[in-house]
């Protein structure tokens, strides 16, 4: 069962060196004033991958403006660039062997994935799946079988996904197992056998297996959507045996073994009792389970092999203990590794590393034209909620000047149920460049504190949980942080809804907001989810309102285009016409009942944009207005003054 998450951009993985308290914010001069290009460019070189055989490295580099696919061998300096996309950023790539490589790419960002692969020198491109429409996914990259890979596509069905084996060189696909309409995900054991489907109808679901590929498959177990038990690959001896993330009879998540077969918990191998498990490690060269990570302030392990543990023991020796270290690729053989580097002042550092000889050898800074020394650190904070919950959340204050009455940034995130993490964060980055003070909280539904704090979001949008981001700018205020007369509230998606929401529901306390690809109208965003979403529509009406009951009144009540009469703030909203999840139609109809009131709002449409900005001009082009916006309407005059000098 290998877990794939390259098309994710992997996992932002989090550093964890201790910020300095807020005295010591002025115990350094103010850095000089950076360019939102500095902060918003593409790096030069990132995302590095070794070969299965650890005799090339690839990575990617900008061409034209976007984001492409470069390749290397280790013991050669001539770089041979194998894409040439112009239109927009490669989202993801990996090795499918050791003379070819897989990419993904969506188009406008329709999030309708395409995959292609090319071999290691950039020719005989395929576009393996040429569909209209159709939105590919990688159920397992099949690494002992170089020239296959198994794939889900919903080009039957919009709505679900079916597997198929496909060759790699030639785009030949064989369905392994038609969907019956219920299934929402698959899984694979060591030997890329289809051996786990996951069903639901809505609310509950279902873990269905087989011991074979010749066999039906036969349930398990069913839950709510409320409980989690989350296979995360087979026991090495492709058994009955899985290792299991699970919260059954806990909060807070465990890595388990479970029984198949028999359903039932074998062994509960390590839970933390503050937080929920991340994921669970294991190397496949040697078959053992390396770590458990885990999130509190900052991201932490459990090592369970003595190995894996002394490679990152010998980077924080070699390199310092003030910053955390991830293997973020190696070779099938894992002896040469490439190690990612992370701190919260700079993009990091990728390092190659050759277990024979113990050497360790720089690749690539990501952003080596920003200083450190000029970012600020990023402090992690608790603060309390009006009805006694634990907020966590980080607070980052901008060098050289007195924590005192500051312009503020309140920075709700996407999801909801996601979280904020510690590391380096370029938004952040840049707002305390610029002289704000950035507040990001965990408000209750934020993933990792267990399951009880998650579901006190359940249909609590605009309610509960705007009131754990407003507790939050009301303790800055309260700790003199704040200036009460200058908070600005910004968020992305989630925190694009909480950010109108914020304006409407406490208008008194904003003087500016920015609305980025947020949600406006709980009726017409649960209306125009993405096809591939509707299984999990009984779920969306739980966590969410059901727009068919008397939900529909909470739903009004907290749906911000209809409260725009009550917005005090400056805004400013910027949206991408091929968004898939909040469609364009959430920004127009918020931005047209204002302009209805006679009322004008800053508006940013990019036609060649989805669910965020993904073009490096268009990124420029956001920041910058952005960083405009709220300086005219958060800055005094002699601020100002001092911006324009």
């Amino acid at each position: 069962m290998k877990k794939v998450l390259l098309f994710a951009c992997l996992i932002f993985f989090i550093a964890c060196k201790n910020s300095t308290d807020k005295d010591t914010a002025i115990a350094v001069a103010p850095p000089p004033t950076i360019s939102v290009e500095d902060f918003m460019k593409n790096s030069d070189q990132s995302r590095f991958r070794l070969s299965p055989d650890g005799s090339h490295m690839a990575y990617m580099a900008p061409y034209k403006s976007r984001m492409n696919i470069h390749v290397r061998a280790i013991d050669s300096d001539s770089v041979v660039r194998i894409t040439s996309v112009e239109d927009r950023d490669i989202n993801g790539y990996f090795w499918a062997s050791n003379d070819r490589l897989v990419y993904i790419k969506d188009d406008g960002g329709n999030e309708n994935f395409h995959l292609f692969s090319l071999n290691k020198d950039g020719a005989n491109e395929v576009n393996l799946t040429p569909f209209d429409g159709v939105r590919a996914q990688i159920i397992d990259d099949l690494e002992s079988q170089p020239e296959e890979m198994i794939i889900g596509l919903n080009n039957r069905i919009p709505q679900i996904f079916d597997p198929y084996r496909i060759n790699i060189n030639t785009g030949e696909m064989k369905l392994l197992y038609e969907n019956p309409g219920d299934i929402t995900g698959w899984d694979t054991d060591h030997d890329g056998k289809l051996r786990l489907a996951y069903k639901t109808n809505g609310v509950d679901t279902s873990i269905w297996y087989r011991e074979s590929e010749d066999e039906e498959f036969s349930e398990v177990i069913t839950l709510n959507f409320k409980e989690t038990l989350s296979p995360q690959f087979f026991d090495f001896d492709n058994g009955d045996v899985v290792y299991a993330i699970s919260d059954l009879g806990r909060d807070k998540s465990a890595v388990v073994k479970y029984d198949l077969k028999e359903n039932k918990e074998i062994e509960e191998i390590y839970q933390n009792d503050e937080v929920d498990i991340d994921y669970v490690a294991y190397s496949d060269h040697r078959k053992v389970v390396t770590a458990i990570g885990y999130t509190k302030a900052k991201h932490e392990r459990k090592f369970l092999d003595q190995k894996a543990e002394a490679v990152f023991n010998k980077f924080a020796e070699e390199i310092g203990t003030d910053n955390e270290y991830y293997i973020s690729s190696s070779n099938k053989t894992e002896d040469k590794l490439i190690v990612y580097k992370a701190d919260d002042k700079s993009r990091g550092t990728y390092y190659f590393y050759d277990d024979n000889t113990g050497e360790i050898e720089k690749v690539a800074d990501l952003s080596p034209w920003l200083n450190p020394d000029h970012m600020a650190p990023m402090k992690p904070i608790t603060y309390t909620s009006r009805d006694g919950l634990t907020i966590h959340g980080y607070l980052t204050l901008p060098l050289g000047v007195e924590p005192k009455n500051l312009p503020m940034v309140i920075n709700p995130h996407g999801g909801p149920w996601a979280r904020d993490n510690w590391g380096y964060n370029p938004e952040v980055q840049l707002l305390a460049n610029r002289g704000y003070a950035v507040l990001q909280m965990n408000f209750r539904g934020s993933t990792g504190y267990g399951k009880e704090f998650w579901q006190k979001s359940f249909k609590q949008w605009g309610q509960a949980m705007q009131d754990d981001v407003t507790d939050g700018v009301n303790w800055l205020i309260e700790q003199g942080i704040a200036d009460p007369d200058r908070v600005a509230i910004y968020g992305g998606s989630y925190g694009g809804y909480a950010t109108l929401a914020g304006i409407t529901k406490n208008p008194d306390l904003y003087a500016a907001a920015v609305d980025y690809v947020g949600v406006s109208n709980l009726f017409t965003f649960m209306e125009t989810i993405p096809p591939y979403w509707e299984p999990y529509k009984k779920m969306l009406y739980e966590m969410v309102g059901d727009p068919n009951t008397q939900d529909s009144i909470m739903m009004k009540a907290n749906s911000p285009v209809f409260h725009v009469d009550k917005i005090q703030a400056s805004l400013f909203v910027a949206q991408g016409a091929n968004d898939p999840r909040v469609v364009q139609a959430e920004s127009d109809q918020m931005v047209s009942a204002l302009e209805n009131r006679g009322i004008n709002v800053q508006y940013m449409l990019k036609m060649n944009e989805g669910h965020g900005f993904r073009n490096e001009e268009n990124r420029f082009d956001f920041y910058n207005a952005m960083v405009q916006f709220l300086d005219e309407n958060m800055k005094k005059e002699e601020e100002l003054e001092e911006v324009k000098t």
